[in-house]
């Protein structure tokens, strides 16, 4: 061979030592990030895997069941501790940290649940306002605590409840009232597996919902030195110079991105925000908090390097400082910890500035595990809120991407260049955090938003200017100045609604219904473990393993049959759609079906005949009988696949096929059903497993 150095060839035999190889590097990058301490960022999510297997649990532990299991465990880890084994150590303290999460909610419906009213209740009743929760042309939405009865009214044994009061008098923190108010029973799941408003009820002490019936009586106010009277007050004030400045989607969007008010936002612009991926954008989160916290820093800093006399002044730190008291002042605004992701974002904003103030790198997956423990020894119910779980999503896939191995240094250019370079850092930026929320906003909102990486792009500038002109409309208020900052930040809230429409259009043939069944976030949670866990490249391993595995498996099936618990709704799958037996459309059940499953609900199934005794619905495959007289069992109580009976059933009724009952819809909740062509029965799921929970409501 002439002509220079031979070249060397890959052996053929080689490839079959490739898995060899890849199988000691992922042993070798787990080891490394065991030995650098990274098993610290796993506690929050051994504490989620606690608190996921108390929740899931079919009866409530007694409580020498959480006594032998703490002896267990404090067992374990002095066994560990005594035997100087490292790896039993690190078991021990992640075993410690599940046990903690799944104590956590019993703890804290100790000190924070109430009973749950079960029987409706009404009457004049005197009450403390703890919480406003939004105010708008429907009411005033309170918190009423210490509810005495009044004229002969009947004692209540919940600690707090959700009323609707009317507009006027306009009600403060603190203030006693009296008034006549009906309540009834907090609600419970609409479907399998949704918003479970008895569970997050429970856990914040209030035990029913109602709304005030006539005027109100201001009997006493409450006092004005109080935080959180003076904060809402100015809640208040800011929300009643929006309204005379702004109007419309407009006024509604200012509200929510500068106090975190989304009770006026309509459903209209709700499902355009949420088409075009800019949903978050009027939920306070990190996005807002960054922008106001941030710009205060960079600005504050720019203007302290411009005097002589500060140059040896520690700007960095003093600009620091301004910056995590914005972000703190924003969050009081935007309700304090009562919201989850603005509190979650204020908590890493102090652990960023923190690190800037001590000299330390600020953005670590350390943080986020810091942030996300804090969250969750706090209010270890907002785990399962679709807020916690997008905000920690987000933050762990953008750290952990962050934390990659770059390709190439940053590169440095022109004005031109620059801005090429926010672009493309704002579209990857809105990638990650849009493709690490993609299984959690399609769990729990059904919905996908393909080019949410466009709209959010497209919409930034905009969002930005909305932010500063917010807060130079609040810095203005005092001199009464502000109606010029609120217009502008007006007409850029119209122009990101404006994109909203634009992205939402072009991507209106491209959007899903993707119905996930439950196991799919806890293999999210698995995933976001191991990304958060290992370092390099290797952590890309578990969510390239999760897609193909929820595309051929994490899909749930459509339900054949809904039965509702409350109205007399009961829809049944007629052809690409679904038709109502017996209720009527508009009502609240069959509206959250419709929307749940983007599927068209007809006033009546095709297959349909009904008396004044019941009805008999047929399709192709089954028969169903929905009975309402009594004198309907006789005929009806055989040769169909399913009865369904609100009123009492004779014994034996439904031999020959299934049957629903008053007591099934009562204990259970709203009924899902799917058709077994293979078992020819139903299989049903009710919302409501099981009623052996503290926070569920037990049937009268």
């Amino acid at each position: 061979m002439l002509g220079g150095p031979a070249i060397a060839r890959p052996r053929p035999w080689s490839i079959v030592a490739w898995p060899s190889v890849a199988s000691r590097s992922l042993r070798l990058a787990i080891t490394d990030a065991a030995e650098q301490r990274r098993l610290f960022v796993l506690l929050p999510f051994s504490l989620i895997a606690g608190l996921v297997a108390y929740a899931l649990l079919p009866v409530e532990p007694e409580a020498f069941h959480f006594i032998i299991g703490s002896l267990c465990v404090t067992g374990c880890l002095l066994l560990a501790m005594l035997t100087h084994s490292l790896t039993g150590r690190r078991v021990a303290i992640q075993l410690f940290a599940a046990w903690l999460g799944f104590c956590l909610l019993a703890l804290h419906g100790l000190a924070f649940g109430t009973p749950m009213l079960s029987v409706p209740a009404y009457g004049t009743y005197s009450a403390r306002v703890d919480e406003v929760l939004s105010a708008d042309a429907n009411g005033i939405r309170a918190v009423l605590s210490a509810m005495t009865p009044m004229d002969g009214a009947r004692e209540l044994p919940i600690r707090r409840a959700r009323i609707l009061l009317p507009g006027e008098p306009r009600v403060e923190v603190g203030d006693w009232i009296e008034a006549r108010i009906r309540l009834a029973s907090v609600p419970g799941p609409i479907l399998p597996g949704a918003f479970d408003s008895q569970f997050h009820a429970y856990f914040s002490g209030i035990g029913a919902y109602g709304n005030a019936i006539g005027a109100v009586e201001i009997v006493a106010q409450g006092d004005d030195s109080d935080l959180a009277r003076r904060v809402q007050a100015l809640r208040n004030h800011i929300g009643q110079r929006i309204d005379l400045a702004l109007e419309g989607a407009s006024a509604a969007i200012g509200r929510a991105m500068m106090m975190g008010d989304q009770s006026a936002i309509s459903d209209e612009t709700r499902d355009v925000m949420a088409a075009s991926g800019l949903a978050h954008v009027y939920s306070i989160s990190g996005l807002h908090l960054s922008i106001v916290a941030g710009g205060i820093f960079w600005l504050l800093r720019l203007a302290l390097v411009c005097f002589p006399m500060t140059l040896t002044w520690p700007n960095k730190q003093i600009a620091a400082i301004a910056g995590l008291s914005a972000a703190f002042s924003y969050l009081l605004l935007a309700g304090g910890m009562d919201n989850v992701p603005a509190f979650r974002s204020t908590l890493m904003l102090a652990l960023i500035f923190g690190a800037v103030l001590a000299g330390r790198r600020a953005l670590t997956m350390r943080n986020v595990a810091i942030a996300a423990l804090v969250i969750i020894l706090i209010d270890p119910a907002s785990i399962f809120r679709a807020s916690f779980q997008l905000s920690f999503a987000a933050v762990v896939a953008l750290i952990g991407i962050y934390e990659l191995p770059r390709l190439s240094p940053p590169a440095t250019g022109g004005s031109v260049e620059r801005a090429l370079r926010f672009v493309s850092a704002t579209a990857w930026t809105s990638f990650v955090a849009g493709a690490a929320t993609l299984l959690f906003s399609a769990y729990h909102f059904q919905q996908t938003a393909p080019l949410g990486v466009l709209g959010n792009v497209l919409a930034l500038p905009f969002v930005s200017l909305i932010m500063w002109f917010g807060v130079l409309a609040i810095l203005a208020m005092p001199f009464g100045l502000d109606g010029p900052f609120l217009k502008l930040m007006g007409w850029n809230i119209d122009r990101m609604v404006d994109v909203a429409e634009l992205v939402a259009g072009w991507s209106a043939s491209l959007t899903g219904n993707p119905i996930l069944a439950g196991w799919t976030l806890l293999a999210g949670l698995a995933t976001l473990a191991w990304f958060a866990f290992i370092e390099g490249r290797w952590r890309l391993l578990a969510p390239a393993m999760l897609l193909p595995i929820i595309l051929l498996f994490g899909f749930a099936p459509r339900p054949d049959v809904l039965v509702a618990d409350t109205t007399q709704a009961v829809a049944v799958r007629d052809g690409t759609g679904m038709g109502l037996v017996t209720g009527r459309t508009g009502s609240f059940a069959v509206d959250v079906w419709s929307q749940y499953y983007q599927t068209e609900i007809a006033p009546t199934h095709s297959g349909t005949h009904c008396d004044s005794l019941g009805c008999i619905v047929k399709t192709d495959q089954f028969s169903i009988a929905v009975i309402r007289n009594a004198a309907a069992f006789a005929e009806d109580c055989y040769g169909n696949n399913l009865i369904i009976a609100r009123i009492s059933a004779p014994q034996g009724c439904g031999a020959s096929g299934q049957i629903i009952t008053a007591r099934d819809l009562q204990r259970g909740g709203v009924q899902w059903l799917r058709w077994d062509e293979t078992a020819g029965r139903f299989e049903i799921h009710p919302a409501i497993e099981t009623l052996s929970r503290p926070w569920r409501v037990l049937p009268r």
